[in-house]
Order: C-alpha cells, then sequence, then structure tokens
C-alpha cells in the first residue's frame, strides 16, 4: 500500500517553515537586504522537478532566489548517482565552496539527492567536506524546513541517510517553477526492475505511485497557471498504479489528463520497453493531447548483453512495438537511450547495437559510456572494457547516430512545424529556440515572445536541430 505523508507531518513543517522564516526576516532586517538561496542541480528531470520544490520550500522560508552562489545565503547541490562522471561534477563544485564559507561564514551549504542516498557518498561528504553543513537522501525533501531550523538553532551538522522504512509521498509541496510555461509533474516515485548497471532502485527506493486524485488535481492547476507543456515523469511511467490500483494504470491516467481543458501538450517519460504496451500506443494515438513523441531506451543491440543487463526484453520485441507505434502514430519522434562498453560487451555485440541504430533509425539517442556503480551486480563483473575501448566505441556509435539524425531532420525541410517558444537562443541572441510538437529543438528567426505557439517553416537541418522562420 503506497502510503502519503500524513497531513500532521506536514503541519509540523509548515510550523518549521514559520520558524525559519522568522528568523530568516529578522537576520535580513539587521543586515539591510534579503537573504537569499541557490539549488545547484545535476541529472535527470526528476531531479530538476525536486529541485522546484526545494526552491519553493526556500522561497516559504523566507528567502530570495540568488543570481549565483557567490550572492547566496544558502546553497543545496541536488546531487546525482547515475553516473560516476555526475557524482564528480557535483563533488568538485561542492568543494569550490569552500572559499565562499570563509568569505560569509554564516553561508549554510546542504547536498542533497541521490548521490547522497548512498551511505559511501554521505560519509565522503561528512568528513571530507567540513564546511557542508548538512546533507540528506531523496526521502527526506520533504523535511527540508527542519532540516534547516534544527541546524540554525543545534548548530550540529546533520546528515540523513534514506532507509528502507523511507519513502512515502508527501503532497502539496510549494514548488517555485523554472519556467511558468512548461512543467514537470511526478507521477510515481523509485524503480523496481533492478538493471544490473543501476544504482536507481537503492537510491530512489522502490515504486512508488501517487494517487491519480492528486496528479489530476495538479494538471488541473498547472493548466490553470498557463502552462501549455506537461511532461509526466517516472523511472518507468509503464508501472504507474502497480500495488494502488486493480484497473488503473498508465494509459488510463493519461486519457483523464488528456480531458482537462485547456490547449497544452503532455509528453511523459521514461518508458521501460519491457511494460511499454499496445494500449499505450493506441492511447497516445487516440488522445490529441499527447505528443507524437516516445522516449523507449533500448540500451544495447545485442539480446545477450540486454540480457546480462536484466532489461526482460529481446531486440525483436522491442522492434515489434517500435512498428506498431510507427504505424499508429505516423511522423512520431523516436528517442532512446544507448549505452556502450557494457561488462562483456564483444565486438560483436557493439556492432549489433549500430545495427540496430540503422534498422530502427532514430531521431536523436542519449548515449552514454558505460559507468561501475557501486552496490550493483555489473560492477562485480570481471570482464570490464577497457576505457580506451569504450572510448573508441563510443565515437563510432556517435558517428552513425549523427548521419541518422541529419537525414531525418533534412526530411523536415520545406515542412511547417507547429513550436512552442522558449524564447532567445543561448548560442545566438538573433535566434529564438523552442520545441516542435514531436519535441525537436528548433532554432528560427521571428518575433514570437517565449511561452507562445508559433508556425516556423523549416528552412535547414543538423544532426540534432532544426533551422527555420516564422510565419
Amino acid at each position: 500500500m503506497i502510503n502519503r505523508i500524513s497531513e500532521q507531518e506536514l503541519q509540523k513543517q509548515k510550523e518549521y517553515a514559520a520558524r525559519v522564516r522568522a528568523a530568516v526576516q529578522t537576520a535580513a532586517f539587521e543586515r539591510g537586504g534579503p537573504y537569499k538561496f541557490c539549488v545547484v542541480t545535476y541529472g535527470c528531470q526528476q531531479n530538476e522537478a525536486d529541485s522546484e520544490r526545494l526552491a519553493g520550500m526556500l522561497f516559504d522560508m523566507g528567502y530570495e532566489k540568488a543570481d549565483s552562489e557567490e550572492d547566496a545565503d544558502i546553497i543545496l547541490v541536488n546531487t546525482c548517482a547515475v553516473r560516476e562522471h555526475a557524482e564528480k561534477r557535483a563533488l568538485s563544485v561542492t568543494g569550490q565552496y569552500k572559499h565562499l564559507k570563509e568569505k560569509n561564514p554564516r553561508l549554510m551549504i546542504g547536498v542533497c539527492g541521490c548521490m547522497v542516498s548512498q551511505e559511501h557518498r554521505l560519509d565522503d561528504i561528512k568528513f571530507r567536506y567540513p564546511y557542508v553543513d548538512f546533507a540528506f537522501g531523496t526521502s527526506y525533501l520533504w523535511q527540508l524546513p527542519s532540516i534547516i531550523y534544527d541546524r540554525m538553532k543545534k548548530k550540529k551538522r546533520l546528515f540523513l541517510l534514506d532507509t528502507e522504512d523511507d519513502g512515502n509521498i508527501a503532497e502539496d509541496l510549494p514548488v517555485l517553477r523554472q519556467c511558468s510555461y512548461r512543467a514537470w509533474l511526478s507521477v510515481m516515485y523509485g524503480c523496481n526492475n533492478f538493471c544490473t548497471y543501476c544504482v536507481v532502485p537503492h537510491v530512489r527506493g522502490r515504486e512508488r505511485s501517487r494517487y491519480k486524485e492528486d496528479i489530476i488535481k495538479e494538471a488541473k492547476e498547472l493548466v490553470a497557471d498557463g502552462v501549455k507543456d506537461i511532461t509526466l515523469l517516472g523511472q518507468n511511467v509503464n508501472s504507474y498504479g502497480r500495488g494502488l490500483y486493480d484497473d488503473y494504470g498508465f494509459p488510463e491516467l493519461l486519457r483523464d489528463i488528456n480531458e482537462i481543458d485547456g490547449d497544452f501538450t503532455i509528453r511523459f517519460m521514461t518508458s521501460h520497453p519491457k511494460d511499454a504496451t499496445k494500449k499505450l500506443i493506441d492511447t497516445m494515438a487516440c488522445c490529441e493531447k499527447i505528443a507524437p513523441q516516445l522516449h523507449l531506451p533500448l540500451q544495447a543491440g545485442s539480446d545477450r548483453v540486454l540480457q546480462r543487463m536484466n532489461r526482460h526484453y529481446t531486440l525483436d520485441s522491442y522492434k515489434e512495438l517500435v512498428s506498431y507505434a510507427r504505424e499508429k502514430i505516423p511522423g512520431i519522434t523516436l528517442t532512446s537511450d544507448i549505452m556502450v562498453g557494457f561488462p562483456g560487451e564483444t565486438e560483436e555485440d557493439f556492432e549489433q547495437t549500430l545495427k540496430a541504430l540503422t534498422d530502427i533509425k532514430y531521431d536523436m539517442v542519449y548515449s552514454f559510456i558505460y559507468s561501475r556503480r557501486k552496490n550493483t551486480p555489473a560492477a562485480e563483473y570481471e570482464d570490464q572494457i577497457p576505457e580506451d575501448v569504450k572510448g573508441e566505441r563510443f565515437r563510432r556509435m556517435l558517428e552513425v547516430q549523427s548521419d541518422i539524425g541529419l537525414k531525418i531532420n533534412e526530411g523536415y525541410i520545406g515542412k511547417t512545424v507547429r513550436v512552442l517558444c522558449d524564447g532567445e537562443s543561448k548560442n545566438d541572441p538573433d535566434t529564438l529556440s523552442g520545441r516542435t510538437d514531436g519535441g525537436k529543438n528548433i532554432c528560427f528567426t521571428g518575433k514570437c515572445p517565449a511561452g507562445e505557439y508559433t508556425q516556423v517553416k523549416v528552412t535547414a537541418a543538423r544532426p540534432f536541430v532544426l533551422m527555420g522562420e516564422e510565419i
């Protein structure tokens, strides 16, 4: 049974937030300026959604958003544990905050998220970073007000490790969104799949689905606030409802959200291929607000490697689902995750992955070199692939996919697509950027304001982006 955090427990956190707010307001008055916060985020979309809730709670506690870490009175580093590189980046940036603490001894530094849900990383922070005030895992996010209050009053550093009992769902936390017209909406948390390379079940816990009433209520509030693009989040959205409902799953949830009045688009990620069904595809095809976009991680094109990964599908079953999706949703944008260098991957295995890319023809793939993760079965495999071999295969894979992506995008030249504008491009101030209904990045000339839809004629293509002009 999935449990919500009780109203009594949430009320206690509101009381702690009020106490912190009073202390912050007093300190700000004495200093003659507001106290400010900064949340630094690494990792996936779920981490981004979590950071928006952390920011919402900090704002509720009287802090204002800082322009940078240098201007902040409290810094939260929300970390990722999926790959070693992400952990090293988080640790590196945390190390750089030492000099900020020396300049401002009242600066409060916290580290949270997936990385510190691992005991060995929590110990790293505790003993190697003495200027960090507190650290907590993913299940303690909703307790941020009491954590900050305890640090303020007791002057003791706090280090909270997730346990198997932690994982109830807290509803109605304040949110400070990064964008007014795009939003994340978590439908479930955790994962039960235990892929042999993945640490997520250990740092996010077992699958827990939110009640459909809570999700639909939040979706309605987002639409009422003017949000035009909602992405439903879960480690495996196709598992939504298991252990909570007998006859209500993710397709039913999609249909209910699609029925909400308003002009908005529904996206979702991530779909595990073993649980993605034709019913899901049929639902996408018949619901006009669901984006013609499917992110379906393949990981590898070799059945032998997929079996060692504990993925529970074959390349043929995967291809069958893709064919069905393209039949039911013509022009669907298909993306995937591909991992290179999994332990024991032979040259033949890798060639099968390259062939899968050329056969399936993804619009884009998110590609990764295998990263050894502590406490996962694959980390103990003896047939680890040398780094130079992994790097060489990774480059070959990128070349193949780049050619495929370019050819697909060239097929858009001359077509007109609907785009939700994100405003000025980060790389070219004379160009606007946005996303098509299918989720493709596009840069274009025009005058459309951010947060509005417009029609864009595609004039050129690159492997990962379209170019166009507003009409």
